[in-house]
């Protein structure tokens, strides 16, 4: 768990260019929300699921809450070096499982769809990357190396190194061009969804004002 925690740390340098600082480290420490969340998440999943301790797994997880605005059940099962960037509104789910360096920017939700028993969140494969507002919803796998862009609703299953946009989303992009090759925090330079549905619709008012004149 320890080696977990000093994963998730150093991993906020590497993906936050505002940690960069002559003291940064510092910063992390007392003013990263998304470190906080998760560094207590570590040790309520510990007692939630490792020592079986009802309920104070889940005051603890409700004050985290209240502190920093981001919502994680002790059950989720969060891979080394998970980063939330500014995090107020990110929810997780109970049953959610996720791989290695995934990240999570404010408003992501991985949840459910339903009131259903049993495995019920996403599972998200490593180094996925869930941009502003995107949701994905229910028991779906998200393949490695995924991009959701902001505001994007996943409730189908994804292939790896795919780009999903829209709502519902959309694969985009699969095993293609990248995205961008400055890194994962690039989330913002994702494809156009109706790009290619708002070129034939030009195509056609221009064919039906050519048949007019």
């Amino acid at each position: 768990m320890f080696r977990t925690i000093i994963e998730d740390y150093k991993v906020v340098f590497k993906r936050d260019p505002a940690a960069r600082t002559i003291l940064g480290w510092l910063e992390v420490l007392l003013l990263y929300s998304g470190f906080h969340a998760i560094f207590w998440h570590r040790i309520n999943h510990f007692l939630h699921s490792k020592l079986h301790i009802p309920f104070f797994p889940r005051l603890i997880a409700q004050l985290v809450r209240w502190f920093t605005g981001i919502e994680i059940h002790p059950g989720a099962e969060l891979g080394p070096g998970f980063f939330i960037d500014h995090g107020m509104g990110v929810v997780i789910g109970e049953t959610t499982v996720t791989g290695k360096n995934v990240i999570l920017y404010q408003g992501a939700t991985l949840g459910g769809t339903g009131s259903e028993r049993g495995k019920r969140h996403p599972t998200l494969g490593d180094n996925v990357v869930v941009g502003a507002g995107g949701k994905v919803l229910g028991n779906i796998t998200i393949g490695n190396n995924v991009k959701i862009g902001a505001g994007s609703v996943v409730i189908h299953p994804v292939p790896d190194n795919a780009t999903v946009v829209g709502v519902p989303g959309e694969i985009v992009r699969v095993n293609g061009k990248k995205v961008s090759d400055t890194g994962m925090l690039d989330h913002g330079d994702l494809p156009d969804p109706v790009l290619e549905l708002k070129e034939k619709l030009e195509k056609l008012e221009k064919e039906i004002e050519r048949l007019r004149k």
